[in-house]
């Protein structure tokens, strides 16, 4: 019998990397992902201890020729830096209202870098430090997959009733999906208005790329039922369901989630509670519907930040979103005990990819006139998507 257990693998097996692979590795390149591509160039050592100073440096060469945004959840040695900070939305529209910056520099993901490209000026040039700094949740749902979803929807004969809603959380190809079939673009702080307005163009809502937050609004904040929402899984034939499903659903899910707000669960807040007495329960409404359910307030992240802002000295807190965040908050807040959700650690890793030395390196590229990670995206795809902003925008 042969002994499994000192069995080896040839050495000389020629094992290839799937494509796959190689972009969650930061390497290859697929322009219709959020998964980014290794970058150009040589980083400075993490090692360095004048990493600060040469980003501080590179940036007093720059002076108003670069304006650096930076997403709450970054590391706090990126944050350092940037000239504002804010969620997804707030900080393109930041952008836009700096016309005089040549060089746009967003700390953050690929889908935000790409918002703020659409609402900024064609002279102004947006740099995400890390081109690997993707979102898996915006990775859930691509054009390839939506088009094939509305096919769905079109032989359903429900089409024509179904207006889309886009979380900013998307790339531009879905956004651009969603201006072009007349739908509109929403925050986690807009959520309702958002639906409000598209269950007055229509019947239905097919809800990208967030199932949590389409279905912690639709029921939570708009008094639907579980029973009104239906899930879509793009990797089953027809999204899972049947044509009569999707006639009778009122929420049409894409089946996305946020890689970090999934984790907490039912027992992270039993857990928590048994440790602190006390303890206020405050979460992201991208959390789970029963997470949500059981918390005892709900916001997205600036109304989090405000919520701890306002909230009284010796209060106890315990926040369900990214971690680096809950740091910041803690550490800003030393009169009220503030904590993680979760035992287990969870920062957003994509979102860290963004660390001192890719900032560094970004910034002397461009003291020195090189151009590096410019997100770019294209004329109808640019088109489109501001029309599913603007749409946002002029909600009541």
């Amino acid at each position: 019998m042969r002994d499994v257990t000192t069995a080896q693998t040839p050495v000389d097996l020629d094992v290839q990397p799937t494509p796959l692979a190689l972009l969650l590795l930061g390497r290859e390149a697929d322009p219709r992902s959020e998964r980014g591509v290794e970058c150009p160039g040589d980083l400075p050592s993490p090692s360095d201890p004048d990493l600060v100073e040469r980003a501080r440096a590179a940036k007093e060469k720059l002076g108003d020729k670069v304006f650096v945004l930076g997403h709450h959840y970054q590391r706090d040695e990126v944050i350092q830096f940037a000239d504002v900070t804010g969620d997804s939305f707030k900080l393109a529209r930041d952008a836009a209202a700096r016309p005089e910056a040549e060089y746009i520099v967003f700390c953050g993901v690929h889908f935000m870098a790409e918002s703020a490209d659409i609402l900024t000026g064609d002279d102004q040039k947006v740099v995400l430090p890390d081109l690997a700094a993707g979102c898996s949740m915006a990775d859930m749902a691509t054009a390839e997959q939506v088009a094939e979803c509305w096919d769905v929807l079109t032989e359903a004969g429900i089409a024509q009733q179904v207006v889309p809603v886009s979380y900013m959380n998307s790339s531009a190809d879905i956004k651009a999906f969603t201006g072009k079939h007349g739908g509109t673009i929403c925050t986690s702080s807009n959520a309702k208005r958002a639906l409000d307005w598209a269950f007055e163009q229509g019947e239905k809502v097919l809800f990208l790329p967030d199932q949590h937050l389409g279905r912690n609004t639709a029921v939570r904040d708009m008094g639907m039922s579980l029973e009104d929402c239906v899930l879509y899984n793009p990797h089953k034939p027809n999204g899972g369901l049947t044509a009569e499903e999707l006639r009778n659903a009122k929420m049409i899910l894409w089946r996305g989630h946020c890689s970090v707000h999934g984790r907490f669960s039912i027992d992270s807040v039993d857990d928590v509670r048994e440790r602190i007495p006390g303890v206020r329960v405050l979460v992201h409404p991208e959390c789970k519907h029963e997470v949500v359910a059981a918390a005892d307030e709900v916001g997205s992240t600036e109304y989090i930040i405000k919520a701890l802002d306002a909230a009284p000295a010796g209060s106890k807190w315990a926040i369900g979103t990214e971690l680096n965040l809950v740091r910041r908050l803690a550490n800003a807040h030393p009169d009220k005990e503030i904590v993680f959700l979760d035992k287990t650690v969870c920062f957003c890793s994509t979102m860290n990819r963004i660390d001192l030395p890719h900032l560094v390196w970004t910034l002397e590229s461009l003291a020195e006139g090189n151009l590096v990670n410019r997100i770019e995206v294209d004329r109808e795809t640019e088109q489109f998507a501001k029309q599913a902003l603007e749409r946002m925008l002029a909600l009541p």
